[in-house]
């Protein structure tokens, strides 16, 4: 059976993870170091911690790091001695990876893997699946992962490992961490994200001009449904000449001509280290 360490079992993603694994054919050692977590674990999934970090990875097959970006440097160094050679570490997000935080060890392999998320345009049929919107529970959702270091034959341990955490997934993409840090940060959160901020205070700026905030919201969440759905060929259509104008008048006014430096590597390092 393959052990696992999962660090960081009793916080956000930790937990979620947590849930999942405890019904899988895993092997799993659960570290948390605040007592809320472990409580939490008790409480909701009758899991009971291991005594220290060194314990859980001594041994183990592999070391999830279900802990944020900022902290993983600090915590991959002081566990680093205890992991023995040949260990998968698992890292739930590019960031520190892409910023070189994981410590220079040519005997592990190091996995990087991401949820998509579920998708807006899905086949979901119960009302648990449609509202869960962060994944992981009830719907169905695809998922990117990077063999950062190791050998070929380490890939499908850690895809199985990703499909069982996110789980239910659909596709799963295979990319490396270059290319995972151009989708995060850059295209979900410097790009989507900022310009859904965006959206959400142009429909604040139309309430305060006297549109009722229901009216808004109805108004912009129904057109993001249809104008979404043909801009991704999720149905076939086209947009009328009134609204291929506006656009055509809009991202001048929206968007600077060089926004897609974005996408350039000093662009998305400058990105992941203040977030690292």
């Amino acid at each position: 059976m393959t052990t696992i360490a999962l660090i960081g079992a009793g916080g956000k993603m930790g937990a979620r993870l947590s849930r999942n694994l405890k019904t899988s054919d895993f092997d799993v050692r659960h570290v948390e170091v605040s007592e809320q977590g472990r409580q939490r674990l008790r409480d909701e999934l009758d899991i009971e911690c291991v005594d220290s970090a060194e314990q859980a990875v001594a041994g183990a097959d592999v070391v999830i790091l279900a802990v944020p970006d900022t902290l993983i440097q600090k915590i991959a160094a002081e566990l680093s001695p205890s992991i023995e050679a040949g260990t998968m570490v698992v890292c739930l997000d590019a960031a520190a990876p892409f910023a070189g935080h994981l410590p220079e060890r040519d005997d592990l392999v190091y996995f990087v893997t991401h949820p998509c998320h579920p998708p807006i345009f899905n086949d979901e049929t119960t009302l648990e699946a449609k509202r869960d919107y962060f994944g992981g529970s009830h719907a169905t959702q695809h998922i990117v992962s990077a063999l950062m270091q190791g050998d070929e034959r380490h890939f499908a341990l850690g895809e199985a490992v990703a499909r069982t955490i996110y789980a239910p997934v659909g596709r799963s993409h295979r990319v490396s961490v270059e290319q995972m840090a151009l989708l995060e940060p850059g295209l979900s959160e410097t790009v989507c994200a900022t310009l859904l901020s965006v959206m959400r205070e142009a429909m604040d700026e139309v309430v305060d001009r006297g549109v009722s905030h229901e009216c808004a919201r109805d108004f912009l969440l129904g057109h993001l449904n249809i104008l979404g759905a043909v801009i991704f060929d999720e149905q076939p259509g086209a947009f009328s000449d009134a609204c291929n104008k506006a656009i055509e008048n809009g991202k001048p006014m929206l968007m600077r001509d060089d926004w897609k430096r974005v996408f350039e590597p000093d662009a998305i390092a400058d990105s992941i280290q203040r977030i690292t």
